[in-house]
């Protein structure tokens, strides 16, 4: 059985990106399975650190983006919306160019909370960055609780 309350469209995820970092960074939602949700990223001048390689902070917008459009996902969207509330990352190894993805799985989907695995890989496969991200499920209207960040 599917998780998704909202029946997944990649290109509506797609059009959301417009006039966001999903669009600067070039963030394209890319695979909806039963339990998974895959974006991926560009890998080049806009996400590099100063030594040419994927910056750490690129590979979380990238993991925080498609966990939260996940969570988005999995809520009555006319009755709630999902905020990041916590989200960590290990930097595994060092990308050059390319482009990275990210996909996201569920760890736990509480009323109140889901919790995602999300790993990033280069276009070998090889594992990039491993990251995990809490999210708040808010109901409309409610404004979220201070250190809450919209992702």
């Amino acid at each position: 059985m599917s998780l998704w309350q909202t029946v997944p469209d990649l290109d509506a995820l797609n059009a959301r990106q417009k006039n966001t970092i999903g669009e600067l960074l070039d963030i394209r939602f890319e695979a909806i399975g039963e339990d998974f949700v895959t974006a991926s990223m560009a890998v080049d001048a806009r996400t590099h650190q100063p030594f040419g390689l994927l910056h750490g902070g690129a590979s979380v917008v990238l993991a925080e983006s498609v966990g939260s459009m996940a969570s988005m996902l999995c809520v009555d969207t006319s009755r709630f919306y999902c905020v990041g509330l916590e989200v960590n990352a290990n930097h595994l190894r060092g990308v050059r160019s390319g482009r990275v993805t990210a996909t996201a799985r569920p760890v736990h989907i509480g009323r109140t909370t889901h919790v995602w695995d999300i790993r990033l890989v280069d276009e070998q496969g090889k594992p990039s960055c491993i990251s995990r991200l809490t999210v708040a499920v808010v109901p409309l209207g409610q404004v979220p609780p201070a250190g809450q960040t919209q992702g």
